[in-house]
């Protein structure tokens, strides 16, 4: 028998209907997959999801494997458990997490409470200090202290300068008082007012003017004595020196109480109050402690080094604190009750940040938590977790290669978070 030929419309037809033959087939066997498959991912991009088993990363190229919806852990590691459309549990053995040193830790509430560290400098109180110079002209006659780092008491003489001007004003004052009692004057007459002031600033004292009216002898030498117990800061002029009005003859400070000055950084600003107790040590004396209290807190921000300067006010009745030296400075900041967790239950995963959550039984539950600050060895948590419950606090990397819990982790993020295959 003779066949004839088809014709070129009757093959074009042929071909077409076995090629939507074929689409149906294949289409058919995606569809029917593995019902326990939740969605298939990318081991390398595991925000990639399809539903297609045959498909390929759309970012790498690489063949995409499944992601289980419910399967019982078995005795090797742990499995992740759940659905797609929440939280998924996955199981590590207890014998397993005890031989990779797995350890948890409560999430408890606790006082807030951070150390904040700063190198400051002693310096003289300079409200303590006194600049004793010149107020008449005359020469340096004798010198009580001679050097830097002598201790004066209140009243103590420092240097005796002669001068013929006070000489002068002494004589005037006496001729008044001795006109005064002639009867020439009476108590409150003005010049004797006017020579009594001239003295006095001169550097004469109430109780050498006294000294003078009572005894009426004009002298050419003064005196000039320490205002306050201290030490010598710098050094008097050498005997015999011609001292001018105005010149610097020697500086006194009073220690007991010393001036620190810290620098800390531009973000620990908030932390810091007037009247904040301090912590300070000095490598001359290790262990021994010494306080103070926050004085002054500089508004204006160094540019350069992005610190803000603080000024620390310490007793310093030993003087063992000696202007010049390096201080160790702490700040404890406290912010009361908060919930918190160890610094080292924390994975951070870029944005985001991850705990374990201990179900009992070796079962972990993958959380995203909000942290607020770190408050020493703690993580302040502002939501995600709640007291009482348990979080890995060690060997959580270990916890994440032995789980293979990648997955289980993304499937939760939801569809906000992540971008299908299709879509890539």
């Amino acid at each position: 028998m003779i066949t004839k030929p088809l014709s070129r419309r009757a093959a074009l037809t042929a071909l077409t209907l076995g090629t939507i033959g074929l689409v149906a087939c294949t289409h058919k066997s995606a569809a029917d997959g593995d019902p326990n498959v939740a969605y298939y991912t990318c081991t390398m991009h595991p925000s990639v999801r399809s539903q297609d088993p045959n498909g390929n990363c759309p970012i790498c190229g690489m063949h995409l494997v499944p992601v289980m919806k419910n399967i019982s852990p078995g005795p090797g590691a742990g499995i992740a458990t759940g659905t797609a459309a929440g939280p998924l549990e996955f199981s590590v053995p207890v014998a397993r997490q005890q031989q990779i040193g797995v350890t948890y830790a409560a999430v408890e509430k606790r006082r807030l409470q951070r150390t904040i560290r700063a190198v400051g400098t002693v310096e003289p109180d300079k409200s303590r200090q006194w600049n004793i110079v010149a107020r008449v002209e005359g020469y340096v006659q004798k010198l009580e202290v001679t050097s830097p780092g002598e201790h004066v008491s209140e009243g103590q003489p420092l240097l005796t300068i002669y001068s013929p001007d006070l000489l002068t004003a002494e004589r005037e004052l006496v001729n008044q008082l001795d006109t005064r009692g002639n009867g020439g004057a009476d108590g409150n007459d003005p010049l004797i007012q006017a020579a009594r002031e001239r003295l006095e600033q001169w550097g004469v004292t109430p109780e050498q003017i006294a000294d003078l009216e009572k005894n009426r002898k004009p002298c050419q030498f003064l005196t000039l004595c320490s205002p306050f117990a201290g030490v010598v800061q710098q050094a008097p002029p050498e005997q015999g020196r011609k001292v001018m009005v105005g010149d610097l003859l020697l500086a006194i400070a009073d220690l007991s109480v010393v001036w620190v000055w810290a620098e800390f950084y531009e973000e620990e600003g908030p932390m810091l109050a007037r009247g904040q107790n301090a912590s300070l040590s000095v490598r001359g004396y290790p262990g021994e402690v010494f306080e103070g209290k926050v004085a002054t807190i500089d508004p204006f921000l160094n540019e350069l080094t992005r610190t803000t300067r603080v000024r620390i006010d310490t007793p310093n009745t030993d003087l063992k604190l000696r202007p010049g030296m390096y201080a160790n400075v702490e700040l404890t900041v406290d912010r009361g009750q908060g919930l918190t967790i160890p610094i080292s239950a924390v994975m951070p995963t870029g944005e985001r940040t991850l705990v374990y959550v201990g179900k009992g039984d070796g079962r972990l539950e993958p959380r995203y938590i909000d942290l607020e600050g770190t408050f020493d060895d703690r993580y302040e948590v502002k939501r995600g977790l709640q007291e009482g419950e348990v979080v890995v606090a060690s060997a959580n990397f270990l916890i994440d290669a032995e789980s293979q819990v990648e997955g289980a982790v993304k499937s939760f993020e939801g569809p906000d978070d992540v971008k299908s295959g299709a879509d890539q």
